[in-house]
C-alpha cells in the first residue's frame, strides 16, 4: 500500500501550483479588464455601464490577496511537511514538491 506522507505531499503540492496558477490568472484579468474599463470611458460609454465595469475591476482586484492568503497558508504547510519528512527526499514526489515550491516562490515574489 502506499504511504500516506506521500500522497499528502501529492495534494499539497497540486493546491500550492493551482493557487499559484489561479494567482497569476487573476492579475491578467485585471489588466484585461481595466483595459475595458479604460476602452469603455474614452469612447463614451453610458455611465451606468462604466460603474459596473469599475465593479468588476474592483472585484477582480480583491480576490488576489485572497488568492496569495491560501497559497501562503498551503505553501508553509507543503513545506512543513517536506522539512519534517526528510527520509522520502529520494522519492519522486517529494523532488517534485521541492521543485514546485522553489519555483511558485520565484513565481508569487515577481508578480507582487
Amino acid at each position: 500500500m502506499a504511504d500516506p506522507r506521500v500522497k499528502q505531499i501529492k495534494i499539497k503540492t497540486g493546491v500550492v501550483k493551482r493557487l499559484a496558477k489561479e494567482k497569476l490568472m487573476y492579475e491578467k484579468e485585471v489588466q484585461k479588464e481595466k483595459a475595458k474599463l479604460e476602452k469603455m470611458q474614452a469612447t463614451g460609454e453610458d455611465s451606468y455601464l462604466v460603474r459596473k465595469q469599475e465593479e468588476v475591476v474592483k472585484e477582480s482586484i480583491m480576490m488576489i490577496p485572497d488568492t496569495v492568503k491560501r497559497y501562503n497558508i498551503a505553501y508553509t504547510e507543503l513545506k512543513e511537511i517536506l522539512d519534517n519528512e526528510l527520509e522520502l527526499a529520494e522519492s519522486e514526489e517529494y523532488i517534485a514538491a521541492a521543485e514546485v515550491l522553489k519555483e511558485t516562490f520565484k513565481t508569487i515574489e515577481a508578480s507582487n
